[in-house]
C-alpha cells in the first residue's frame, strides 16, 4: 500500500485505503465464521461441564445455525433501513456480548438462548462485509477482494476444531466463547474508524425513511418457521429414524418445512418490497453460482466432520491432535487463494477457474475415498490439501460471477440470499454426511458378514489363533473363544466404518464432478477495469 488514503471517485468510493477497509471487515466476518465449527469438538465437555446429556448438548450447534440463517435473508432489509455501517457495528457489538454471555452460561437452557442471540448478529456480519468489499472496491480488483472474504470463509472451518480442541483440552470451554470478546472489541472500533456507506445507499435509507413502515411480517414469520424447521429436521432426523420416526416427529418437521417454504416463495413474489427477495436468482449466473455454492459449502462441512470422525473413532486421535492433522490445508487454501485473486485481476474467465476448482475438489475427494486403515497421518493431510485448494480456488470467482448480473439495487438482496444458501450448504452437508456414513456403516456391516460363517476356513483359523492368544492371559478356554469370537466381531465393525467413511468421500467427488455441468449455462464473467456489469 503506497498511502492510507486516496481521493474520492466518482462513483463515491471512500477515501480511505480500500485494503484497510478490507481488513477491517474481514476480522469480524473471521470470528463468525469461526464460531460455526469451533464448539463441535467441545460437546461432550459442555454437557459434562453444564450437567446434560450429549444429544441434547448439540442443541448448542442447532440453535446458532438456525439463527443464523434466519437473519441472513433479511439483512440486505435491515441493511438498507439502518445503514449498512450501522447494522455491522450493531452486529458486531451484539455478537461479542452474546459471546461473553454464553462464557458465562451456567445452565444448557442460558447458553442455548445466548447462542441464539449470537446466532441472530452474527448472521448480518458475512453479507454485510461482502458487500462493503463489493462497493469498496472497483470491478478490476473485485475478485482480490473476494480473495480476502474467502479467507474468512474458508480459513475459519479449518481453523475451528483445532482452536476450539485446543481451547477446551488445554483451558476450558468457555474459552472458545471469551476469545471472541477482545476480537470483537477490536473489530467494532476499527470498522467503526474506516467503514462508510456508499452513496446509492444513502439514497435509499432516504427514500425509505419517507415512507411508511410497511413490515412484511407475514413473509419474517414463514421464514422463521421454515429455516427452524429444516435446522432442527436437519440435526435430529438421524436421531429420529426420519421418516420411520414413530412419534411423527420428522415427518411433521418436513410437513411444514415444505408448507411454508411452498408459501413464503409465492407470498414474496406477489409483494414489491417483500423481506426474502428471491428475484435474483432470475439471472442464471447467480441462480448457478447459488446452487454451486450450497454443494461446495456441503462438502466443505461434510468433509470438515467426517475426517474428524474417521480419525476418532478409527485411529484414537482426541480432538487436537485430529484438528491438527486438518491444519495444514489451511496453507495450501492461502495459496490458492492468492492465485485466484492475482488471476482474476488479469482478467481470467471465472468460470474456467471454478471449473478447475471443481476438478481439484473431486480429485482431493476421490483421493481420499480410496484410502484405508493402514494409512499414516501424512497420507491423510496431502488429499485434504487439494480438496480444499480446489474450495478456494473456487471461491472468489464464484463470487465474482454470482453479483455481475444482479443490478445494483438488488444487490443487498443478493448477498443476503447468497449467504444463506452458502450456510444452508453447510449444514446439508454436515447432516447428509452423518447420514450417509450411518446407513452405508449398516449395509457394510451386512455384506461383511456374510462371509464370516463358521463353515469358512480363514474364519476357523482367526478364531483358533485368537483363542490361543487369549489363553495365555485368560487361562480359560471358554471365556478365551469368546473373546476371539468378539475381536472378530469388532474387526468386521472397525471395517464396515471405515468403508462407509470412505463412501462419504466418493459422494462428495462424484456431487463435485457433477457441478461442472452447471458452469456452461454461466455467462463469460471477467472482471476487466470499466466492464459493464452482466455483460455478456
Amino acid at each position: 500500500m503506497s498511502s492510507t488514503t486516496t481521493a474520492p471517485t466518482p462513483t463515491g468510493r471512500p477515501a480511505i485505503n480500500p485494503w484497510i477497509v478490507a481488513a477491517a471487515v474481514v476480522v469480524p466476518t473471521f470470528m463468525e465464521v469461526l464460531d460455526t465449527t469451533i464448539a463441535n469438538v467441545a460437546l461432550r465437555y459442555i454437557a459434562g461441564g453444564l450437567s446434560a446429556s450429549v444429544n441434547d448438548s448439540e442443541w448448542v450447534i442447532t440453535s446458532y445455525l438456525a439463527a443464523n440463517a434466519t437473519i441472513l435473508p433479511i439483512s440486505g432489509w435491515l441493511s438498507a433501513r439502518l445503514g449498512r455501517r450501522n447494522y455491522f457495528l450493531i452486529s458486531i457489538a451484539i455478537f461479542t456480548i452474546a459471546s461473553g454471555l454464553c462464557g458465562m452460561a451456567t445452565s444448557l437452557e442460558q447458553l442455548i438462548l445466548f447462542r441464539v442471540i449470537q446466532g441472530l448478529a452474527g448472521g448480518g456480519l458475512q453479507p454485510s462485509s461482502q458487500g462493503i468489499l463489493i462497493d469498496t472496491f472497483p470491478p478490476e480488483k473485485q475478485g482480490a477482494a473476494m480473495t480476502m472474504f474467502a479467507i474468512a470463509g474458508l480459513i475459519a472451518p479449518v481453523v475451528g476444531p483445532t482452536l476450539g480442541g485446543y481451547l477446551t483440552v488445554f483451558y476450558e470451554w468457555r474459552w472458545i466463547f471469551y476469545i471472541n470478546i477482545p476480537i470483537g472489541a477490536l473489530g467494532c472500533l476499527f470498522c467503526y474508524m474506516v467503514v462508510d456507506d456508499p452513496p446509492y445507499l444513502k439514497q435509499t435509507r432516504a427514500e425509505l425513511r419517507r415512507r411508511p413502515l410497511n413490515f412484511d411480517y407475514l413473509g419474517l414469520g414463514l421464514l422463521v418457521l421454515a429455516v427452524s424447521c429444516w435446522e432442527i429436521l436437519l440435526s435430529k432426523g438421524q436421531e429420529w429414524d426420519w421418516y420411520a420416526d414413530p412419534t411423527w416427529r420428522a415427518q411433521t418437521m418436513a410437513i411444514v418445512f415444505a408448507v411454508s417454504l411452498i408459501a413464503l416463495i409465492i407470498h414474496e413474489l406477489r409483494i414489491p418490497d417483500p423481506v426474502v427477495n428471491f428475484r435474483p436468482l432470475a439471472d442464471r449466473n447467480f441462480a448457478a453460482c447459488s446452487l454451486i455454492v450450497f454443494c461446495v459449502y456441503g462438502v466443505l462441512y461434510a468433509s470438515s466432520t467426517s475426517l474428524p470422525g474417521l480419525l476418532q473413532t478409527l485411529f484414537g486421535y482426541d480432538a487436537y491432535a485430529s484438528g491438527l492433522v486438518l491444519s495444514p490445508s489451511g496453507i495450501g487454501s492461502v495459496l490458492m487463494l492468492l492465485v485466484a485473486g492475482f488471476l482474476m485481476g488479469r482478467g481470467t474467465d471465472a468460470r474456467w477457474l471454478i471449473v478447475a476448482g471443481l476438478l481439484l475438489m473431486a480429485a482431493g475427494s476421490y483421493w481420499m475415498a480410496v484410502m484405508n486403515l493402514e494409512i499414516s497421518p501424512l497420507q491423510v493431510i496431502w488429499p485434504r490439501v487439494v480438496t480444499f485448494m480446489g474450495i478456494s480456488l473456487i471461491f472468489a470467482p464464484l463470487t465474482v460471477a454470482a453479483f455481475q448480473g444482479v443490478p445494483e439495487k438488488m444487490r443487498g438482496a443478493a448477498v443476503g440470499l447468497f449467504a444463506l444458501l452458502r450456510n444452508e450448504g453447510g449444514s446439508v452437508g454436515t447432516s447428509v454426511a452423518k447420514t450417509f456414513e450411518e446407513r452405508r456403516e449398516q449395509f457394510h456391516s451386512a455384506r461383511v458378514g456374510e462371509f464370516l460363517d463358521p463353515l469358512n476356513p480363514q474364519v476357523q483359523e482367526f478364531l483358533d489363533q485368537g483363542q490361543a492368544a487369549f489363553l495365555t492371559e485368560t487361562g480359560d478356554p471358554a471365556a478365551s473363544r469368546l473373546l476371539s469370537v468378539q475381536a472378530l466381531a469388532d474387526l468386521r465393525e472397525q471395517q464396515a466404518a471405515s468403508l462407509a467413511y470412505f463412501d462419504d468421500f466418493w459422494f462428495f467427488a462424484v456431487l463435485s464432478l457433477s457441478l461442472v455441468v452447471l458452469v456452461f449455462f454461466m455467462r463469460r464473467s471477467v472482471a476487466e477495469k470499466g466492464a459493464h456489469i452482466g455483460a455478456e
